[in-house]
């Protein structure tokens, strides 16, 4: 019986040219993993050029490793890999050594986050994958990218550091409501209550903390006859998302009337107030959510995608505009 193949042979062809010739290195693992990968070795493949992008990553050889790194993900998509701790670690040491200098890491990250869409259970990217890069980008200081990436993870953690992403992209800024309206509305878009309430609760914490004169009452308002609590601030738009997220927890579509009409008083009363309360963007995110939780038709004309929109109208950047639905229950539950 013959034996396994083994990436063996060509790791020793390829890496020790690594320190002196990286072109004929990076050259010799696209030829190697090609055979192995035509010839339905795809273990091997992975490894060749997993081994290789590593080494060259750490020779300070970014575009050649990242040309690997992307490489790989292509044997990945031929042999079906699967998401898994394994198959997830090899790209997150991978991302980890692109370093922060250029488009490297981005360009990696983005194509880490189209397969496990493509070979995992999550389709808008797998959660974990999405964690590790919106931490990564966020030491980076690509706040925009990592804000991104942090939504779409959903997950408690995620939401934590995306409270302390938006407080640090604040930098002692007056307008802490609209930094927490970059959480909370996309949370509750997604149908993630759980991460919305996780967020804004750790977003306030801090906040507090630091600049305790935000509070316009030092005792929480208790909420009805529960244990929930209200943190009342002298920032309207900060009041108004404590609020919404309770009355969305509550929603039961068109069934509740009583909480459907007590949405639509929340809204009125505090865009009767102006600011970003009462801006295009937030009104468009608003309706959606009305129409999300409550079954409250969209204004004639407003396609079902604010999200993009009002992110980009916020900060700057490409909107979307393609539509799409979204469901309560569906959204990415907490870990």
């Amino acid at each position: 019986m013959p034996p396994a193949p083994s990436s063996s042979r060509a790791l020793a062809a390829i890496l020790p040219q690594i320190a002196t010739a990286p072109y004929e290195a990076h050259q010799k693992a696209r030829t190697f993993a090609s055979r192995y990968a035509k010839a339905g070795q795809y273990d091997v493949a992975i490894d060749v050029l997993f081994q290789s992008a590593r080494e060259l990553l750490k020779a300070g050889q970014q575009g050649s490793g990242t040309d690997l790194g992307g490489f790989l993900l292509e044997v990945y998509d031929s042999k079906n890999e699967a998401v898994t701790e394994e198959s997830r670690g090899r790209l997150t040491q991978l991302i980890a050594l692109t370093g922060s200098g250029g488009s490297w890491r981005k360009t990696l990250i983005d194509k880490c986050i189209s397969w496990s869409a493509k070979h995992g259970p999550c389709p808008a990217g797998d959660p974990e994958m999405h964690h590790y890069a919106g931490e990564i980008l966020y030491k980076d200081g690509s706040f925009e990218l990592a804000e991104l990436h942090l939504l779409a993870a959903g997950k408690r953690d995620s939401a934590r550091l995306l409270a302390d992403l938006l407080l640090d992209w604040s930098n002692g800024a007056s307008d802490f409501g609209l930094y927490a309206s970059r959480g909370v509305i996309p949370y509750l878009l997604e149908g993630n209550i759980l991460a919305a309430r996780t967020f804004l609760s750790h977003f306030l914490s801090h906040l507090i903390s630091s600049h305790p004169e935000v509070l316009a009452e030092t005792v929480p308002l208790q909420v009805g006859s529960t244990s929930d609590e209200i943190l009342f601030t002298k920032d309207q738009v900060l009041n108004f998302l404590q609020l919404a997220i309770r009355t969305c927890q509550r929603a039961q579509g068109e069934k509740n009337k009583t909480v459907r009409e007590a949405w639509v008083r929340l809204c009125g009363t505090y865009q009767s107030k102006g600011g970003l309360m009462a801006s295009p963007p937030m009104r468009k995110a608003l309706s959606e959510l009305a129409h999300l939780y409550f079954s409250i038709p969209l204004p004639r004309g407003q396609a079902a995608n604010p999200l993009q929109d009002m992110l980009s109208s916020l900060f700057g950047g490409a909107g979307s505009a393609q539509p799409r639905t979204l469901s309560p229950a569906g959204g990415v539950g907490l870990d």
